[in-house]
């Protein structure tokens, strides 16, 4: 949906709400496109869910480890969350339409959500680079307050990005066509829509985009250079770290670190580690213990 509205001498149609093309056009697939990214988003709630109450409810998992791995898993669950339900409405709706504030509320949170879980995934492998690196000065280098600071560091970043690009993107003009060739508002057929000069915000996005994942990535990498010999301990982040940043450098694309990133990283972490699996077998001990 369009409105007309001024703009200096001419007139211009104002976008009022967005299309999303998603996946398909062949009304066949939906009903099975449906239930299968479904699926996918009750395993990715329940598994991600189930390791924050994990951690939380276990003290022996009150580790800076831990600690960092609930907040993975907390915007694991977040950003597929601020895409899937809307999805899974479209697969079996005739009419797939975004408003343009909801469009930029999602392209918001899916770029500061991201780039959230970019450098938390960082943060987790400095902890493991101290863990396995200094193991004398972890205690004292990873305090409390210091691991309430490397957490709280990505969100604030992740965020502030994310509201720099909206801004700029919201600076551009939208006067039709509306159909944005994707399941999601995103960057790059965003940008395809526009019609005013989209310099200044592709030029961010490309600077943004490249800084963060080259940044992130090394300074993932360089403290495993140092303990690559500690293979088996750290096994299940360079997993999560693999999986990651590779479904980010190829529309099936998205689908993967948008769905499967976060749909396997709590199997991951959970099948890989031996305190996570000690974990459960405790919850559930107490469990059968109380009936």
């Amino acid at each position: 949906m369009a409105v007309s509205a001024a703009y200096g001498s001419n007139n211009y149609t104002a976008v009022t709400e967005f299309i999303l093309l998603g996946l398909t056009d062949r009304p066949e697939l939906q009903p099975l496109l449906f239930v299968v990214f479904l699926v996918i988003y009750l395993i990715t709630v329940i598994g991600n869910v189930s390791m924050i109450l994990l951690i939380r409810s276990d003290s022996k998992l009150h580790t800076p480890m831990y600690f960092f791995l609930s907040h993975l898993a907390f915007v694991d669950l977040c950003y597929t969350t601020t895409v899937t339900p809307q999805m899974l409405v479209h697969f079996l709706s005739k009419r797939k339409t975004i408003s343009f504030l909801g469009c930029f509320i999602q392209f918001h949170f899916i770029i500061a959500l991201v780039i959230t879980d970019y450098y938390l995934l960082t943060v987790m492998a400095y902890d493991r680079y101290m863990a396995i690196g200094k193991p004398l000065l972890y205690g004292s280098k990873m305090s409390q307050s210091v691991c309430l600071a490397l957490v709280a560091t990505p969100y604030i970043y992740g965020f502030a990005n994310g509201l720099a690009q909206t801004i700029l993107m919201l600076r551009l003009s939208f006067c039709g066509p509306n159909e944005i060739s994707h399941f999601y508002c995103a960057d790059p057929p965003l940008l395809v829509l526009a019609c005013s000069d989209m310099y200044v915000k592709e030029t961010a996005m490309f600077v943004v985009a490249g800084f963060n994942l080259t940044c992130s990535l090394t300074i993932i990498l360089i403290p495993y250079i140092f303990i690559f010999t500690a293979f088996s301990t750290c096994g299940s982040h360079l997993t999560a770290v693999t999986v990651f940043y590779g479904t980010l450098f190829w529309e099936i694309v998205a689908v993967f670190y948008i769905f499967v990133s976060p749909m396997v990283n709590p199997l991951i972490y959970s099948l890989r580690n031996k305190d996570v699996k000690g974990a459960i077998r405790r919850m559930f001990q107490r469990k059968l213990f109380v009936i």
